[in-house]
């Protein structure tokens, strides 16, 4: 069995098509999807529609971001403004474009979104645990057991690229970069699809580490002379675990 993680999507359903069109996803796998499927973009109702349609092919797994658990706090009538503020306007035009009355001005108390909609995000998962690796929206704490770690840490945190950690395979998102964050026990596949300084989505296959982006799929070169020679730009080769690990990506994470 293979695993198939895809990162932040954000509102981005032309591209999440197109990069699951991409993965060779068999019966036995297992598709992780690590949160934020909303916001930011314009298109967050298809999103879940095809989420919801995606479990009906594949064993999914679906993950909490911290915009699901703002989006979820919005409809409750609790801190609206930080949802809107960190890009849940663009969820409530697309609710609202489908016929779904959320904005800020209705009393929340009859703000609805569809039933399955509403049952796809109360059943999102904080994390997903197996026997090599550890799937998470933002990351772990390496100090305290996964299942007393608090949500500040799973959904919102951003220091663990940075921290020294040793154990399972950690794969996450949050933290955007151009770049894939490759390293023995981190994978942050977080590639900025919703910004247009990056635009990209990426997936992981594990345990071989292959990364593919929506539109092509990144070629396994091993060297970085390789990439130079065939007109790739750095951090857009793919990886496979061997001797030598890569190295991670420079630069700091953007906010």
């Amino acid at each position: 069995m293979d695993f198939y993680a895809i990162g932040d999507i954000h509102s981005q359903y032309f591209k999440l098509k197109a990069l699951v069109s991409r993965l060779n996803i068999k019966p036995e796998d297992k598709l992780i999807v690590l949160g934020d499927y909303i916001d930011r973009g314009d298109m967050a109702f298809e999103v879940i529609e095809y989420l919801i349609d995606l479990e009906r092919l594949y064993n999914c797994v679906f993950l909490m971001g911290n915009h699901e658990e703002m989006f979820m706090d919005y409809l409750s009538g609790i801190h609206e403004n930080i949802f809107i503020q960190n890009g849940g306007q663009k969820t409530i035009g697309s609710y609202e474009r489908h016929g779904y009355d959320i904005n800020r001005y209705t009393d929340y108390r009859k703000r609805k979104i569809p039933e399955k909609h509403m049952e796809f995000f109360s059943n999102l998962k904080m994390y997903h645990e197996e026997k090599d690796f550890i799937f998470v929206h933002a990351g772990i704490s390496a100090i305290g057991p996964l299942d007393k770690q608090p949500s500040d840490i799973l959904l919102w945190d951003r220091s663990f690229s940075y921290i020294k950690y040793k154990g399972k395979v950690v794969v996450y998102g949050h933290c955007p970069s151009r770049k894939i964050l490759n390293e023995k026990y981190k994978i942050c596949i977080d590639t900025g699809a919703c910004f247009d300084s990056m635009g990209d989505l990426t997936a992981v296959k594990l345990p071989e580490r292959t990364f593919t982006r929506q539109g092509w799929t990144l070629e396994d070169l091993d060297h970085e002379d390789d990439n130079k020679q065939a007109g790739k730009k750095d951090g857009e080769g793919v990886f496979k675990i061997g001797k030598n690990f890569p190295k991670p990506s420079g630069g700091g994470w953007s906010h």
